[in-house]
């Protein structure tokens, strides 16, 4: 969607066709409808939930669209024994001064990181910590749960490059959390949740589709299931689907149409890549993409509160807090007690198998995280929509469906939580699926997620650079460098910017940080000397 907003602005010199299988743009960007006399709100985003202010493509995409991201504090709950397993970044836990040696020793080992960073990126993290003399049990209750739950790693954190370790802290687009020597998180850090997303790429499509003057079409409900490419052209074969996502939505599958196109962008994951190039793809292609490692979880959509407080601490307890601390009267920690006392409500929620702490859970409270449970616009905050500047109406109810505005807060017993369970092949006989309430299950979906194990920073992403041009095709995903919303936005605007489009925001020094750092890590190649500033440019 990105790389069709870049050709959208030259109507006079591209004509594209995007094809999307599923009935509506945006991948695992999706909204559901939910009972909002049950529960306080008309809809939840259940895909992706929200992004670091750091996403600056991603909002200024919703900013031009007329949707805006809404404030919301990071907290995040740990575990849920408070002398094993509880600790917060909200509050200093008996948790945190267990590993208090290992937490003022982490950051010096951040700095080492970030100096030696191309060498670390071949080293797991579970290698890595050893290396440092850290201990297991902090790998498996500190840094494991926090990686997993801000880059969506899962299962695979203990493979996961140590250079993604580092960024989570240290990298101005990336990063969300400052270190501190004494708690380990520093702060209630800010993040965004994301406005209505099924309106918001509704107001994207439309968007393309005016603005290219009939250019660029965005045709849903359709798939491309091979490609022959040439060195003067590329022919591809689509057909129609139910607008599913998965095989049984063909409408017909012997009814395919050939087309014939001079360049090709497959912003698709990497299986179906290949899937679609098959006997078409080079040995290169097949090395690179099938380098990519997929899992399968399953997001339970519910309002069973005994299995959360089975599991998670979801309201403060004055026993949570670090005894040391108290006994010092530790003028900052004080603060962080009171605060807590009055305002503890977590986002997120994460906690490690008894049977094998290195395998998690998560799960997230969306009446705490998503704004309309407070009554707030599907637009966000300010947020005006696409269509209340353009003679069209909306698809989608654009309200809350909240019946009490302001900052009141639904009992727990109201609440929708959202609980991922992990890796299916690796890790469903440590799944509690079963322990959820049939019957307050909201909703079920399972998700294929890309694995972030260090050979993915050693067999796929130094070697993108290699295919993309090659034989008329350019890759997009957010599986190109890491799992995240920004990275795939910023993947599309490339892959257009590679064809001869315009960067959309390179007026905008702090969208063009990340962009012209994707454009050298995934192409090879630095912005066009007309977009870049200074001496050298």
């Amino acid at each position: 969607m990105s790389a069709a907003l870049a050709f959208a602005q030259h109507p006079d010199r591209f004509e594209v066709k995007l094809y999307e299988r599923s009935a509506s743009p945006g991948g695992m960007a999706t909204s559901e409808a939910i009972n909002s006399e049950k529960y306080g709100a008309s809809y939840i985003n259940d895909g992706v939930q929200g992004g670091s202010p750091q996403f600056a493509n991603t909002f200024a995409i919703f900013e031009k669209l007329g949707f805006k991201g809404s404030e919301v504090g990071f907290q995040i709950s740990f575990g849920r024994d408070p002398q094993e397993e509880f600790w917060s970044n909200v509050f200093p836990s008996e948790v945190i001064d267990k590993f208090g040696p290992d937490i003022k020793k982490f950051g010096k080992v951040l700095k080492i990181i970030k100096a030696m960073e191309p060498v670390f990126a071949f080293i797991p993290v579970n290698k890595m910590l050893p290396m440092f003399g850290f201990s297991k049990d902090f790998g498996d209750r500190i840094v494991y749960p926090l990686v997993a739950l801000f880059f969506g790693t899962g299962n695979q954190t203990p493979y996961i490059s140590s250079a993604i370790l580092e960024r989570v802290f240290m990298d101005p687009s990336m990063k969300l959390f400052e270190y501190s020597p004494s708690s380990f998180l520093a702060s209630i850090p800010e993040m965004r949740a994301f406005p209505r997303l099924s309106l918001v790429y509704e107001a994207w499509k439309k968007e393309v589709e005016e603005k290219s003057n009939g250019s660029v079409s965005i045709v849903t409900c359709r798939e491309v299931t091979q490609v022959k490419r040439t060195k003067k052209s590329v022919t591809i074969w689509s057909r129609e689907t139910k607008g599913t996502n998965n095989d049984q939505g063909i409408e017909d599958p012997g009814r395919e149409v050939k087309e014939e196109f001079d360049q090709l962008i497959l912003a698709v994951d990497a299986d179906a890549a290949l899937n679609i190039l098959n006997r078409d793809a080079t040995w290169m292609e097949k090395r690179v993409l099938g380098n990519v490692k997929y899992l399968w979880d399953i997001t339970i959509t519910h309002n069973d509160l005994d299995y959360m407080q089975k599991y998670y601490r979801l309201e403060y307890d004055s026993s949570l807090r670090s005894k040391k601390r108290v006994e010092e009267r530790d003028e900052e920690a004080m603060k962080q007690f009171e605060f807590a006392e009055k305002n503890f409500r977590p986002l997120y929620y994460v906690r490690s198998y008894p049977s094998d702490k290195t395998k998690i859970e998560m799960s997230f409270d969306l009446t705490n995280y998503q704004p309309q449970f407070k009554g707030e616009s599907a637009y966000g905050p300010g947020g005006s929509g696409w269509h209340n500047s353009r003679a069209s109406s909306p698809s989608e109810d654009t309200h809350s469906g909240r019946k009490v505005p302001g900052d009141e807060y639904p009992p727990l017993s109201d609440h929708v939580f959202q609980t991922i369970f992990l890796d299916k092949h690796g890790s469903e006989e440590l799944w509690s699926r079963g322990d959820i309430d049939k019957h307050k299950v909201i909703l079920e979906k399972w998700w294929k997620q890309q694995s972030h194990r260090w050979q993915h920073y050693a067999g796929t992403v130094p070697w993108m650079m290699w295919i993309n041009g090659r034989n008329r095709t350019h890759y997009a995903g957010a599986w190109t460098i890491l799992n995240m919303h920004e990275i795939a936005v910023v993947s599309g605007f490339a892959a257009a910017y590679q064809l001869g489009a315009e960067y959309p925001f390179k007026d905008s020094e702090e969208c063009k940080r990340l962009f012209a750092l994707y454009l050298g890590a995934s192409h090879g190649v630095r912005m066009r000397s007309e977009d870049r500033k200074g001496l050298f440019k």
